[in-house]
C-alpha cells in the first residue's frame, strides 16, 4: 500500500477529516468575529477546543500502542479518560452566550460550531478505544465500556463547570479533588443537581456515539 493511500486509511478510520473540519469551522468562526470586532478571541474557545483535542489524540496513542503491546496503551489509555470529559465540556460554554455579545446570531452559531466540534470528537476517540477493547476483550465488554465511559464523562463535566477542577487536577492537587468529592457527596442536596448534570451530558455523549454507529452501520 502506497504512504499516502496508508494514511488517508488510517485518517478515515479514525473519523479525522469529520472531526477537523468541525474544529476548522469553529475557529473560523472565532477568526471571523475578531476580523469584524478588531478584538483577538473569544481565547477560551480556542483553548477549550485544544483540550478536547486530547482526548482523541490519547485515543490514536493508545491504538497505536495496542498493536505493539497491550501494556503500552495502559498510559495512554489512562489519559484519554483524564481528558475525555473536555470534549462534551464544549457544549457548557453556551453559559457565556450573553458575555460574549456581538450579534447574537453570529455568537449562538460560533458556540453551536465549538459545541458539535467537541461533541464529534469525544464520540471519535471513544470509537477508537471501543475498537481496542473489542478486539481484547470481545464486543459485550466494549459496549459495557462506551456505557461506562460515558458515565465518567459526564461527570467530569459536572467537576469541571461546577466544581471548576481541570483533568490534570486528578494528577496534581488529588487531595484537592478528594476534599472536595467528599463534600460534594456527603450533602444530599448536591445529588439532583450532580446526577441530572452528569446523566445529561453522559447521554448526549451516548446518542452521539450510538448515531455515529448507525450510521457507520449502514455502509457495511
Amino acid at each position: 500500500m502506497r504512504p499516502i493511500t496508508y494514511l488517508h486509511s488510517r485518517l478515515a478510520s479514525t473519523l479525522f477529516y469529520p472531526t477537523a473540519a468541525a474544529s476548522a469551522l469553529a475557529v473560523g468562526m472565532v477568526l471571523g468575529r475578531s476580523l469584524m470586532t478588531g478584538v483577538l478571541g473569544p481565547n477560551f474557545l480556542i483553548w477549550n477546543l485544544f483540550l478536547a483535542w486530547m482526548p482523541y489524540l490519547m485515543a490514536i496513542w493508545a491504538e497505536s500502542s495496542a498493536r505493539r503491546s497491550w501494556w503500552r496503551a495502559i498510559l495512554p489509555s489512562t489519559l484519554w479518560l483524564l481528558f475525555l470529559p473536555n470534549a462534551p465540556y464544549i457544549m457548557t460554554d453556551f453559559v457565556h452566550f450573553e458575555r460574549l455579545g456581538f450579534v447574537w446570531w453570529y455568537t449562538l452559531g460560533m458556540l453551536v460550531a465549538f459545541a458539535w466540534a467537541g461533541c464529534m470528537l469525544g464520540v471519535a476517540s471513544l470509537y477508537i478505544m471501543q475498537r481496542i477493547v473489542r478486539e481484547r476483550l470481545g464486543a459485550a465488554m466494549s459496549w459495557a465500556f462506551v456505557l461506562a465511559s460515558c458515565g465518567l464523562s459526564g461527570l467530569g463535566v459536572y467537576f469541571g463547570r461546577f466544581l471548576r477542577w481541570n483533568s490534570w487536577d486528578v494528577l496534581f492537587s488529588p487531595s484537592g479533588l478528594a476534599h472536595d468529592l467528599r463534600h460534594l457527596l456527603g450533602d444530599p442536596s448536591n445529588y439532583p443537581q450532580m446526577i441530572g448534570v452528569s446523566g445529561l451530558f453522559a447521554c448526549f455523549l451516548a446518542l452521539g456515539y450510538l448515531t455515529l454507529t448507525a450510521v457507520r452501520s449502514l455502509r457495511h
